[in-house]
């Protein structure tokens, strides 16, 4: 008995302690967020600030001279009233930066983190952060970028 006890706790050990949290290093990270296009800084940045708006997000703020522009999307609210009474909203917010390389080669940065907001009864509430690094959303992003550079440009 003592035996199956202590292969049950490995196991309950073991299987707390695995993480499935991939942690990219900056440059692994860098290379998730960043594209370079030959244009211009004016043509790169208005294809983004149209992505942004494309892809269903509302633009907050967006200054041409710093290349800085940052969105959110639409948030997603839903009730748990019958196990803590806690409403959820999820809001995705996405940042850009677009800098002028050369005279005509531009770099995109693009930041993605989906928040996730808890409020319960009585006005506690809890906020969680969670930066998106899926590969397919950056490359989808950045084809759309590509495209609405393209049709600028000719």
């Amino acid at each position: 008995m003592r035996y199956l006890i202590s292969v049950l706790l490995a196991f309950v050990i073991v299987g707390c302690s695995t993480s499935n949290k991939v942690a990219l290093t900056p440059l692994e990270l860098q290379a998730l967020q960043t594209r370079e296009y030959e244009t211009t800084k004016d043509v790169a940045f208005s294809s983004v600030m149209s992505v942004f708006q494309d892809l269903g997000y509302t633009v907050e703020s967006a200054e041409k001279e710093t290349g800085f522009i940052t969105a959110f999307s639409a948030s997603d609210a839903h009730h748990d009233w019958l196990l803590t009474g806690n409403k959820y909203t999820t809001q995705t917010r996405g940042t850009a930066f677009v800098e002028q390389v050369t005279s005509n080669l531009t770099r995109v940065r693009l930041n993605f983190v989906t928040g996730t907001q808890a409020s319960a009864w009585y006005g506690q509430s809890s906020k969680q952060d969670k930066p998106i690094l899926d590969h397919v959303i950056y490359q989808t992003a950045f084809e759309k970028i590509e495209s609405a550079i393209f049709v600028r440009a000719n």
